[in-house]
């Protein structure tokens, strides 16, 4: 019976150095997994050492497509080992532009750059129309936005953009539709310990919310929903959390 491919264990075997938290890996092994041994484009910005763009070629397969961006020249050298390397500023929206129109749609990106608010919002705004459905951005190191040496917290952080997105989402029910700008990239967002994951499926964020039967047989139930008295308030509960 064939092993389950493990991050974990090709980046172990990558004899570059890569720098990744212990959390990280069943996310990728969650997220990544239906991809491993297709012909996949995959984009990671910030390569660095280089030991990262190994480690997902091993975890993908050699039939992935392995493209790096970093902002340091020197990453070019990793072309010698098959890898496309994309040298440019991730803040700047017309590198973006150029990439996008060399290199074609993306099956998942994978934003571990300078994890300022600043980087992490405009890659993922010129990154998301060019991610294939049924494809993947993700953002590592999210926990920036929780940090004074990156400004945080702040109205501003990424995880708030991000927040901000889910609101879209729930916009496209078909009672605000009408009213509300709403989310039409994005099918949903995993919000993991340092990672937020998008997404993306244009034909279902198309889709309309309609109430719909099974034409079932009704039985006698009456509704109770509304007959319950509250025992603790909301505000109540929210005190048993640190929030």
């Amino acid at each position: 019976m064939p092993t389950k491919p493990n991050s974990y264990d090709s980046y172990q075997k990558s004899l570059f150095l890569s720098i990744k938290h212990s959390t990280y890996f069943h996310v990728y092994d969650r997220l990544f997994t239906p991809f491993v041994g297709k012909e996949i484009t995959f984009v990671e910005v910030g390569v660095f050492h280089g030991g990262s763009l190994f480690m997902w070629r091993d975890f993908f397969g050699d039939t992935a497509r392995i493209i790096g961006i970093d902002l340091n020249p020197g990453a070019k050298k990793w072309e010698e080992e098959g890898f496309e390397i994309f040298i440019g500023n991730q803040t700047d929206p017309k590198f973006w532009k150029q990439f996008f129109e060399e290199v074609g749609p993306i099956d998942i990106f994978l934003d571990d750059g300078g994890h300022t608010f600043e980087q992490q919002i405009v890659t993922t705004l010129c990154a998301l129309p060019h991610i294939n459905d049924g494809g993947l951005l993700v953002v590592e190191d999210t926990h920036t936005s929780y940090m004074k040496g990156f400004g945080g917290p702040s109205p501003l952080s990424f995880v708030n953009f991000a927040k901000n997105i889910v609101d879209g989402i729930n916009y496209r029910f078909s009672k605000f539709r009408m009213e509300k700008d709403y989310e039409k990239l994005i099918h949903s967002i995993r919000f993991f310990e340092s990672i937020v994951a998008f997404e993306i499926d244009r034909k279902l964020c198309d889709l309309e919310s309609k109430p719909s039967s099974n034409g079932g047989k009704a039985s006698d139930a009456k509704d109770f929903r509304y007959r319950d008295k509250v025992v603790v308030t909301a505000s109540q509960l929210m005190k048993c959390f640190k929030y």
